[in-house]
């Protein structure tokens, strides 16, 4: 238990982190909901890059699947199963998420008001996975991006709209924290260079990090 409850902040413009915004009950239904969700078909998989190269991290998506880079309905690079729907349940989360970090400011965020995510892709880092930085830009729509994290803790990075190079802001994402940017920073290079093993709840029931994230694609069909 915190000595001092963490504070909510604004870690650059259009970049809200909200800690302990789950619940402990809320981050146990929301793994259990992602473990049914993971199954296939169209479940977990190992992304392979264009030139070859795997991620370190194990991913699936719903209402759209990404792969390198692109959206389609169906897991090309896996099993070929159309993609399972957007759940109605990370629907209702999103909503809240995006009011929760921007509130009477959702008007100045561009596609704040009536967010409406329709794409999940789910990330599970094992110990010693990372994400390198990477731009969120697969979407034709500049609406937020919407992270909640489970279980481990990991170090969030940050950057700039420019480059993959300084400047950047490490933050520390914990399990139930819910990380939103968009706005000016929509399109900015982020990744997570480390996670910090053994840091989750054992009641959790979950080894390594879960990093959920929710995206509106402006894309038809």
């Amino acid at each position: 238990m915190e000595l001092f409850p963490r504070e909510r902040s604004v870690v650059a413009p259009g970049v809200v982190h909200v800690p302990d915004w789950l619940d402990p009950a809320e981050q146990r239904a929301l793994v259990e909901a992602c473990r049914e969700w993971a199954r296939p078909p169209a479940g977990m998989r190992t992304v392979r890059m264009p030139g070859g190269g795997e991620m370190s991290v194990r991913s699936f998506s719903m209402g759209w699947h990404w792969y390198p880079y692109r959206y389609v309905r169906t897991v090309v690079d896996g099993d070929g199963a159309p993609v399972k729907p957007f759940p109605p349940l990370l629907g209702e989360l999103g909503l809240r998420a995006v009011a929760e970090a921007y509130g009477d400011g959702a008007a100045e965020i561009a596609g704040a008001v009536g967010y409406r995510p329709d794409i999940a892709v789910v990330n599970h880092y094992a110990h010693g996975s990372h994400m390198g930085l990477h731009q969120d830009k697969d979407e034709r729509a500049d609406a937020p991006v919407v992270s909640f994290s489970l279980g481990d803790s990991c170090v969030f990075r940050m950057g700039n709209t420019e480059t993959r190079t300084r400047p950047w802001t490490d933050v520390e994402l914990r399990s139930g924290d819910l990380l939103v940017f968009g706005g000016p920073m929509r399109f900015a290079y982020h990744g997570v260079p480390r996670t910090l093993p053994g840091t989750a709840d054992p009641e959790l029931g979950l080894t390594g990090r879960l990093n959920v994230t929710l995206r509106q694609s402006g894309l038809e069909g």
